[in-house]
């Protein structure tokens, strides 16, 4: 049995796990499908303190230091999770195998929002995207859509703006509000960018007899885009669907660490009421990871 199960592979999780591991818990990290989660997508970090590179390679750094103080990782995935902290807990992985702990620390993250129009779901994987840094290679010297108006949508906007022809931003608000004012200005520098405000997109096709598989677009207020893709960032939901309904989540799916049950612990984005960030997702995975050595000294 192990001390602690930390579900997930973030910043939350790695940074739970250097310190659940220096405190001499026997630790493991079931870490989904991929090290680093979101962070993992990011070509350049700027506004983490103290790290200029990749968010995958930050992932790397992270991940080699929880394991220079004994944590083990393995890339399983939570399906259920059963038990207490009185009896232990046990975590069933997608790969078939229990996991038993005396506390979990959920850690597990968010992933994008889907777009939920007609078209979004058929040409996924074939035009339409949620991810820029692991796709926009596909669409160089290409014209493409990026659909949102906060930091990661602009992110990605800025990223494919060196990469495609051209990038058309399409937001259904007048200004992006939500954005960083640097990121905003980095935008309307950049003259392959292109800002459509106050729509949004309605439907999603292939262009007839396209023998380079473009798709038209259509617009709420009725313009017909002809794109090559269409990269969506219009949010994130929690990845918590392995647990019990018991477990009050919010309308993201994301916890507040004072529902969970006892010997249980929360870090990251699926934390309820923060900012998602990776400085906030590193402090609450030492948060999280400082209570659960609390709670196992406690026994």
């Amino acid at each position: 049995m192990y001390d602690v199960i930390i579900l997930g592979s973030g910043p939350a999780g790695l940074t739970s796990a250097l310190y659940t591991a220096r405190a001499n818990k026997n630790t493991i990290v079931l870490g989904g499908d991929r090290l680093g989660g979101q962070m993992a997508g990011i070509a350049q970090l700027e506004n983490y303190p103290g790290w200029n590179g990749s968010g995958m390679a930050l992932a790397e750094f992270m991940k080699n230091q929880a394991e220079s103080f004994g944590a083990k990782i393995e890339f399983v995935s939570a399906k259920n999770i059963s038990g207490d902290a009185e009896n232990g807990f046990v975590v069933m992985g997608d790969n078939g195998q229990e996991y038993s702990g005396r506390s979990v620390i959920v850690a597990t993250g968010a992933s994008p929002r889907k777009l939920e129009i007609a078209g979004a779901r058929e040409f996924m994987g074939r035009g339409v995207s949620y991810c820029a840094t692991c796709d926009g290679f596909f669409y160089s010297g290409r014209t493409v859509i990026v659909l949102g108006g906060g930091n990661s949508a602009l992110n990605d906007a800025l990223y494919l703006a060196d990469l495609a022809k051209t990038v058309k931003i399409v937001y259904r608000k007048s200004e992006f509000f939500r954005a960083e004012a640097v990121l905003r200005e980095r935008v309307a520098g950049r003259e392959n960018i292109e800002c459509l405000f106050n729509t949004d997109l309605e439907k999603i096709e292939a262009k007839p007899d396209s023998e380079e598989g473009e798709l038209i677009v259509t617009t709420t207020d009725g313009q017909q885009l002809v794109v090559d893709g269409v990269f969506v960032a219009i949010g994130h939901e929690a990845n918590t669907d392995y647990l019990t309904e018991d477990i009050k989540r919010d309308s993201m799916g994301r916890l507040a660490p004072d529902v969970l049950p006892n010997g249980m612990f929360v870090a990251g984005d699926v934390h309820s009421d923060i900012k998602m960030q990776i400085a906030t997702a590193v402090g609450t995975g030492c948060t999280a990871a400082m209570d659960c050595v609390a709670f196992l000294n406690k026994q």
